[in-house]
């Protein structure tokens, strides 16, 4: 059987970005074992759904997980973002997020 993951590139990166809201492009694609292009596109596929936020700070950017948003998979339709962050990474990565 070939390699795989249980997760996305994509939901990865939700992870990733959830944990450091600070980290740059390439630290992104460093984690995920893919190219500076390729992470941007996923945080381009992840702002466009509307599931990220981008903001300017400085000469950085800063991400902000819209973590109120319902994930768009029929099977767990009910289930917010933030919720499922939240099983995943604990409930320390809302106390933090929430104090920035």
């Amino acid at each position: 059987m070939g390699e795989w993951s249980f997760f996305t590139n994509h939901a990865r990166a939700m992870l990733f970005i959830a944990n450091q809201p600070d980290a740059r492009l390439r630290d992104l694609a460093g984690v995920l074992g893919v190219t500076e292009r390729t992470a941007y596109g996923i945080v381009a596929d992840l702002t466009e759904a509307g599931y990220v936020v981008k903001e300017r700070d400085g000469t950085r950017n800063r991400y902000h997980i819209q973590d109120q948003l319902p994930l768009g998979d029929a099977l767990i339709r009910e289930r917010t973002i933030g919720e499922v962050l939240d099983l995943l990474l604990g409930t320390k990565r809302r106390l933090r997020s929430r104090r920035r």
